[in-house]
């Protein structure tokens, strides 16, 4: 082969081991490359090791605790009182729907029961607060000439005849519940089965997946039953889990689809086999230790970590590709396969290990973000970035010193290189990236940046946080999970988003006179918030049976000045509503049921109910916020709003710190940084096109895209400074840039959207949200680092004697 005496980088070409000084290059260097059999026999062993933990202690799951900012004051107001509101925390609703007639057909009734007493024996039931028809605690009141009368809504000994029918729609009729338990049609009926946060027969927490699949068993059994076609319609927190963790098994398909993509365009790329092959086995490799160790710690997975393997997957196959292509270029060289392995291990590993870095930051940012779920997610991708060190930075170079490359590829490679050097062949093909170190290129480019940076940070000023459509956004809108949701949305007065005001008084203090008063107050205030459809507290059964003790008589529907008379109201109250306050009568819980729980419904309520909060609370009188499906979702929104900014300033902070680390320059740091700010921009716009707002799904998406997008500029400017030092003028500088890491910083854009590209397919929606993104903004950091670095180098780094503080930037030297 005709080859040149020096690579691209000055370095010798070194045909034998034999003519290659192996005390050459740094102590890491030389421990890795001396001892290779020994690194690869050790990577053997703890990849059969964790893959066997993986395969045997890793499980899926999802925490209703680890959903939640359990930091947040709203949240710690939940959780400190929850033992005292079994109403408003981890919950089912579950509406048995009767499509060929209504709840009086007696078929319908028995198979009610059955569903009922299933569900009250299915483990993780907080079975004392289970209500339904069939539960004694769903009651009837009356008034009569003798007092109050009241009974269950279900006539004992109902035996579905006439009789008992028409016995069982007089009680309904008169215990108010239509709306509430029973369809505003009459077609259908609810039974509502609150959640402990444990497994009383195991004491472990609840498993998610296992209650989803018991449901999903009473719905297929009953659904099946002969006589009466019923429906089930299921919703709750515990549900809508176990639906995610079953989208997690077609989830998992995705990811050979991607590496199939991955194989595709490397091979496409060099046409190696073998290389090809050690670059995804070296990826796949990482993820399986990655996997392991999340097992030893003790994690599971959920529906938020499933993502990460296919993260460290892609990071794990661009970082290969770069090694990979730097070893063809030195064998097509001439150059023996170890000495070129260790020739671009001195070349990148610096620059991989900084890019690895800002990976790790984009991830570990995420730890501000104060839900535990989410945090989960950052530590075990950080995990598996370290792993990447070790797989793709160490064992891939070395399991390469072994095979080589096909000699016919790395011809491939030399041809291409010499042709682009010539202005020949594959020149034309990125010729016009030289163009854009020239004035007059790069300020066309650099104004048209200009204008789409301000456009979309005009459009992205709309941008909201939280949910933006109603039922549950985690999952499409035709999954069965919103189709139940709105059949019951639709048939039920009361809404599942409920907002809750937790009055909290000395014991007996919840029935005072003056504290009645102030939670009427409360709930006047909120029924006059736009999206509030009605509001109830303990006055409002105090109201009805004060009146109710005097006849019926509307005069006396108020809350009584006299205490013995709000006694009673509140002992009579307690019968059929033991959920209005607490045994000590220190808690009671004022009810908002709102329409949906959009952003701006939820910033609405919180701000009506905080201010009424801050001008009436008292010494012996606090109003907490927030309890409820609605409350807990708010505070989750201000969590987002506040980690929202802190995320983009820490991220950043650290990306240009660790630029600076590598480069020594503020100028390069720029260079570096200002095409990454640019699609973060961007970005925000795709959102709000696409209808996507800020919340815990796609918060982590900017910080990953900047963190893992730094990549392109970290390699394709350590060749390109490298070269400035040496005295070659910036246009030259760039284009062997290109030619030696460039191109392939194309192909690790394609390789990581494609790793990703397929998340947009899953039936859960917020990973089709997070692979959109996710995708544009590989894509985008690439075509800016490629566009936007000559362009802002012309500007900032053009001086062809230019040069860095001595002992900066990656290695160079044998």
């Amino acid at each position: 082969m005709n080859v040149s005496s020096e690579s691209i980088d000055r370095m010798p070409v070194v045909r034998s081991v034999e003519a290659f000084d192996t005390r050459s290059g740094n102590l890491l260097e030389r421990l890795v490359f001396n001892h290779r059999l020994i690194m690869v026999i050790a990577c053997v062993i703890a990849t059969a090791i964790l893959g066997g933990l993986a395969v045997t202690r890793l499980s899926f799951n999802a925490s209703f605790e680890k959903m939640i900012p359990s930091h947040h004051p709203y949240i710690r107001n939940y959780l400190d009182n929850a033992g005292e509101l079994r109403g408003l925390g981890n919950s089912l609703r579950v509406v048995v729907e009767n499509q060929d007639g209504s709840i009086f057909d007696p078929k319908y009734q028995d198979v009610l029961k059955k569903i009922n007493d299933d569900l009250f024996l299915t483990p993780g039931v907080d079975r004392a607060w289970v209500k339904s028809l069939w539960t004694p605690s769903v009651r009837w009141t009356e008034v009569t000439e003798e007092g109050f009368r009241g009974g269950p809504v279900m006539p004992d000994g109902y035996d579905g005849s006439p009789q008992g029918t028409a016995q069982l729609k007089l009680n309904i009729a008169r215990s108010g519940i239509v709306g509430r338990f029973v369809g505003n049609d009459f077609k259908s009926s609810m039974i509502f089965v609150p959640l402990l946060d444990r497994n009383p027969e195991t004491g472990k927490p609840i498993d998610y997946r296992a209650l989803s699949r018991s449901l999903d068993d009473i719905r297929a059994r009953y659904e099946a039953t002969p006589g009466v076609k019923v429906h089930l319609h299921v919703i709750g927190f515990a549900k809508l889990v176990g639906d995610l963790i079953d989208g997690l098994v077609k989830v998992m398909g995705f990811f050979g689809i991607a590496a199939l993509i991955a194989i595709g365009v490397i091979f496409g790329y060099t046409r190696c086999l073998r290389s090809t092959a050690l670059v995804i086995l070296c990826s796949i490799v990482a993820v399986v230790w990655q996997l392991g160790l999340v097992a030893v710690l003790g994690f599971s997975l959920d529906p938020f970590s499933i993502l990460v393997p296919f993260l460290i997957f892609a990071i794990g196959v661009s970082h290969g590709a770069q090694k990979m292509n730097g070893i063809m270029q030195d064998i097509g060289r001439g150059t023996h396969r170890l000495v070129a392995a260790r020739y671009t291990f001195r070349r990148l590993f610096l620059a991989g290990v900084t890019a690895l870095l800002a990976d790790a930051v984009g991830f570990g940012v995420l730890m501000v973000i104060d839900i535990p779920v989410i945090k989960d997610l950052a530590l075990t991708a950080s995990i598996g970035v370290a792993v990447l060190i070790f797989t793709n930075l160490l064992l891939l170079p070395v399991l390469l010193s072994f095979t080589g490359v096909d000699p016919a590829a790395a011809e491939r490679s030399l041809h291409a290189e010499r042709s682009q050097l010539e202005g020949k062949g594959g020149r034309s093909a990125w010729q016009w990236l030289d163009r854009f170190t020239s004035r007059r290129w790069a300020v066309a480019v650099l104004g048209a940046s200009a204008v789409l940076a301000v456009a979309g940070f005009m459009v992205s000023t709309h941008l909201k946080i939280g949910d933006l459509e109603p039922g549950a956004p985690e999952l499409r809108a035709n999954s069965r999970y919103n189709r139940d949701n709105a059949y019951i949305t639709g048939n039920y007065s009361l809404s599942s988003d409920v907002f809750a005001v937790i009055v909290k008084t000395p014991p007996e203090g919840c029935l005072k006179y003056p504290t009645l008063v102030e939670a009427d107050r409360l709930a006047w205030a909120l029924r006059q918030v736009p999206g509030v459809q009605a509001t109830t507290f303990l006055g409002d059964a105090v109201r009805q049976i004060t009146a109710g003790s005097y006849e019926g008589s509307p005069k006396w529907l108020t809350i009584a000045r006299n205490q013995d008379v709000l006694n009673y109201g509140a002992q009579q109250a307690s019968v059929n509503n033991p959920d209005l306050f607490n045994n000590a009568c220190s808690i009671m819980p004022v009810i908002a049921y709102l329409a949906d729980h959009r952003a701006e419904t939820l910033d609405r309520v919180v701000k009506a109910a905080a201010s009424f909060a801050a001008a009436h609370g008292a010494t012996d009188r606090q109003y907490l916020l927030a309890a409820g499906s609605a409350g807990i979702d708010a505070a989750t929104n201000i969590v987002v709003r506040e980690a929202d900014h802190t995320m983009l300033f820490y991220v950043y902070g650290a990306v240009i710190l660790l630029c600076f680390v590598t480069f020594r320059s503020w100028r390069a740091v720029v260079v570096a940084v200002v095409p990454l700010m640019l699609t973060s921009i961007l970005c925000e716009a795709l959102m709000v096109w696409l209808g996507i707002g800020v919340k815990v799904a796609t918060l982590p998406v900017i910080a990953l895209g900047v963190g893992i997008g730094v990549d392109y500029a970290l390699y394709l400017l350590s060749i390109q400074l490298a070269q400035q030092r040496a005295g070659v003028p910036l246009v030259q500088a760039y284009r062997h840039a290109v030619q030696f890491t460039g191109k392939v910083v194309a192909l690790v854009g394609v390789t990581l959207a494609a790793g990703v590209v397929t998340w947009a397919f899953s039936p859960i929606k917020f990973q089709g949200d997070m692979g959109i993104l996710l995708t544009f903004m590989f894509l985008w950091n690439m075509v800016g680092a490629l566009v936007l670095i000559p362009a802002l180098s012309h500007f900032l780094l053009r001086d062809a004697t230019w040069r860095a503080p001595a002992g900066s930037g990656p290695q160079h030297a044998a």
